[in-house]
């Protein structure tokens, strides 16, 4: 992890104290994202903004389960930017270019047509992996995201080797 996103990690645990559920998806997400990214050979700008998304992507969930009473994807893209984009401000150090970025994957991340970039398709695949164990899916889901979703290679790799993969 960048030295400057260590903060920010330790801002959004503090975002979610108490709820160690989605403490631990924001862990997986991030650690699956962050070695796609170097796996992926991404340049250290966008494995950096990645990284942060990564950190960030489900901000929104609060504030969705507030006021909408639900935490669905649409209503975490709605919320989410507007929390990230403050968690990153109270951490400081990140340029307004950087802090956009992030407030637009996190505001996409459950969007998967027009995918703009490799750290919006990562943090799509590093999601993905993780919902698709904490749901329990069966191996016909996994299969259906690997043949629509997925895009990169170690993305493909991984998925095969925890879902598909038989021993």
């Amino acid at each position: 992890m960048h030295k400057q996103n260590a903060p920010l990690f330790a801002a959004m645990l503090h975002y979610d104290r108490g709820d160690a559920m989605r403490i631990q998806h924001l862990v997986k997400v991030h650690g699956y994202a962050a070695a796609i990214g170097r796996l992926e050979d991404l340049d250290e700008e966008t494995q950096f903004i990645l990284e942060a998304a990564a950190i960030l992507h489900d901000v929104g969930i609060h504030v969705s389960l507030e006021k909408y009473g639900s935490s669905a994807g649409k209503y975490q893209e709605l919320e989410g930017p507007a929390e990230a984009e403050m968690l990153m401000r109270q951490v400081g150090g990140y340029t307004e270019a950087q802090i956009e970025r992030v407030k637009y994957l996190v505001g996409h991340h459950h969007t998967y047509s027009d995918i703009d970039g490799p750290d919006y398709q990562i943090l799509v695949e590093a999601d993905f992996l993780v919902n698709l164990d904490e749901n329990a899916s069966e191996c016909e889901a996994a299969r259906s995201v690997c043949d629509k979703i997925f895009k990169t290679e170690t993305g493909k790799r991984m998925l095969t080797d925890i879902f598909l993969s038989e021993q």
